[in-house]
C-alpha cells in the first residue's frame, strides 16, 4: 500500500507542484487549500502531513496539535517561507517532526518524510553571526507579541520605524 501525504497550503501553485513531485516519488497525495476544506473533508489514512506555517489567516502552529490528534501521522512537516529559529522551536514543541523553508528541494522533502521521527538532528558546527542572532531574537520577540510590531519594538527598546527597517531587509539566515 502506498503512503498518503496530506498537503495543507493556501498557495494553489505550490500545492500542485508538491503534489506532482510526491506522486512521481510514489506517494498518494491529498491536498487542502482552505480551513473549511480541511474541517469538512473525510480523508483516507494519512501517513504524512505537510503544513504551511501561514495557512490563510490561520497560524499553522495552532493546527499542529489537532492534526496530530486527528490523523496520528508518522511525520508532520511544517513548511514556511519565513523560517526562523523561534518558529521552528515552537513547531517542534507543538509536535511537528520537521521544519523546512520554502522553496524546498524535492530530495530534502523526501528525506524529511523518510526520516525516523526519533532521530537526533545534527547541529550546525558554524555559529550564528551577530546579524543572524539579532534577526532570530527579533523573530522570537515578535512571535511572543503575536506579530505586533509596536509591542515588539517596545519590548526590544527600539523605535517602531527602526524595527520595521530591520524587518524589511532580507533575513541574514539565508545569506
Amino acid at each position: 500500500m502506498t503512503d498518503t501525504v496530506l498537503i495543507i497550503d493556501d498557495d494553489i501553485q505550490l500545492l500542485q507542484a508538491l503534489r506532482s513531485r510526491l506522486e512521481r516519488a510514489g506517494f498518494r497525495v491529498v491536498t487542502v487549500a482552505t480551513l473549511d476544506e480541511l474541517n469538512s473533508t473525510q480523508f483516507p489514512e494519512i501517513k504524512h502531513i505537510l503544513l504551511d506555517l501561514k495557512f490563510g489567516e490561520t497560524n499553522g502552529l495552532e493546527l499542529i496539535k489537532p492534526l496530530n490528534q486527528r490523523f496520528k501521522p508518522d511525520n508532520l512537516v511544517v513548511l514556511t517561507g519565513y523560517a526562523s529559529i523561534a518558529t521552528s522551536v515552537a513547531a517542534i514543541k507543538a509536535g511537528a517532526t520537521d521544519y523546512l523553508a520554502k522553496p524546498i528541494q524535492t530530495q530534502v522533502l523526501l528525506n524529511s518524510l523518510a526520516a525516523d521521527v526519533h532521530q537526533e538532528t545534527e547541529l550546525s558546527e558554524q555559529p550564528l553571526s551577530p546579524a543572524q542572532l539579532e534577526w532570530e531574537h527579533i523573530q522570537r520577540v515578535m512571535h511572543e507579541h503575536y506579530g505586533n510590531i509596536s509591542a515588539t519594538a517596545r519590548a526590544l527598546g527600539m523605535h517602531r520605524r527602526t524595527l520595521q527597517r530591520k524587518l524589511s531587509k532580507h533575513s541574514p539566515i539565508k545569506e
